[in-house]
């Protein structure tokens, strides 16, 4: 018992010294706050661009007269991302997970619900982008960037006659020319949509009906990618693939002189959200929220959609005039088209999880087709 009370009164003098992590306001202690992120999905300072990471710091301090230093890390997929948080070997404050990732981490109690106190800039996000299905009472998540799946293609290859839909990816006119998801959900769901298959379907047939549609294709497919696409079509050694609206902006930019990028959606195709969490090991909650409120404010929101391309559910983001220049007419039509339907296209196709058994059963099925 005395123990307890001269660890209590040890307390007590820590905290009134700190003046931190008890209560206090304003203290000489760096604070710390752990981020996870994807890769190269920040504006970060590189080419002269806004440092988001570096003017949260100064801005926290300038607000709350409290030093804070923020570890950046980033990680390849939101599997790897999982395995780690799972692992519990490590503490993150803020996560942005894909949808059907914070839905799988929801129903295993990874992620702690918002104190939107905490979070007043959540109303730049738009309606259309919340009570999505994989946090329908907008409890857990503040959606960071949205994309959709699309088709690019070389116009110097491809005849414009021959746009427009999923079947360019199978019009043997291009063989040889063609590339590929290299991963099952993502090219059996180009199969899918083509035939006009449930993409969450449960019924082994219809997967079965994709897998003969993707050996029809096979033949005419120079190869089967990920982020290899980037340089196969911005050199031109190949003519048509099928990737994210805002990776296409990354290709055109850096696409060989002889080659002249195009991109179109499909009327049917997958829609995702990735968004800002807290997970249940996050070690200091009110700082992570304060940060996910920062990155809802106009400037870092702005800057954080012009670097890296990916459309913002950010109402100040998209409604901004100086955004709006600079994107261009041509941009904002490709990112931004869909914004106000967004949420009925999104319920509609995008991808959720699947149970156990049907995702085996297709990780079966793309077996098959690779081998063969």
């Amino acid at each position: 018992m005395k123990r307890s009370i001269a660890l209590a009164l040890a307390a007590m003098l820590l905290c009134t010294v700190f003046l931190t992590g008890c209560g206090g306001g304003g203290s000489s202690k760096t604070l710390t706050l752990n981020v996870y992120n994807w890769g190269e999905y920040i504006s970060d300072g590189s080419e002269d661009s806004f440092d988001t990471v570096r003017e949260f710091e100064k801005w926290y301090e300038e607000t709350y007269k409290q030093k804070v230093k923020v570890n950046y890390t980033t990680y390849a997929s939101n599997e790897d991302m999982y395995a780690k948080l799972a692992s519990g070997a490590v503490s993150f404050d803020v996560v942005i997970p894909s949808d059907y990732m914070i839905s799988r981490m929801l129903k295993e109690n990874m992620l702690l619900e918002l104190d939107f106190n905490n979070i007043p800039n959540y109303k730049n996000i738009g309606e259309t982008f919340r009570n999505l299905y994989y946090d329908p009472d907008n409890k857990y998540s503040v959606p960071y960037t949205y994309g959709v799946v699309g088709v690019i293609y070389d116009a110097n290859v491809v005849d414009a006659a021959d746009t427009g839909g999923w079947d360019l990816l199978w019009n043997e006119k291009y063989k040889g020319n063609i590339l590929q998801f290299n991963n099952s959900r993502d090219a059996f769901g180009t199969a899918q949509y083509k035939l006009g298959i449930d993409v969450n379907s449960t019924d082994h047939a219809e997967w079965d009906q994709a897998l003969a549609e993707l050996k029809k294709q096979a033949p005419l497919v120079k190869s089967y990618v990920m982020d290899e696409i980037y340089n196969m079509m911005e050199s031109g050694e190949a003519a048509i693939g099928c990737y994210y609206a805002g990776d296409y902006f990354t290709m055109i930019d850096a696409q060989a002189e002889n080659v002249d990028l195009k991109f179109y959606y499909p009327e049917s195709t997958n829609y995702f959200v990735d968004a800002m969490c807290i997970p249940s090991c996050c070690q200091n909650k009110e700082l992570a929220e304060r940060f996910i409120n920062y990155m809802l404010s106009p400037e870092p929101a702005i800057a954080n959609a012009s670097f890296i391309y990916y459309a913002s559910p950010n109402s100040a983001v998209y409604t901004d005039e100086g955004y709006i220049e600079e994107m261009g007419e041509e941009t904002m039509e490709i990112l931004y088209s869909q914004v106000d339907k967004f949420g009925e296209l999104y319920n509609k196709y995008a991808y959720r999880n699947l149970e156990q058994e049907t995702l085996d059963y297709v990780n079966s099925l793309w077996e098959t087709l690779k081998i063969n």
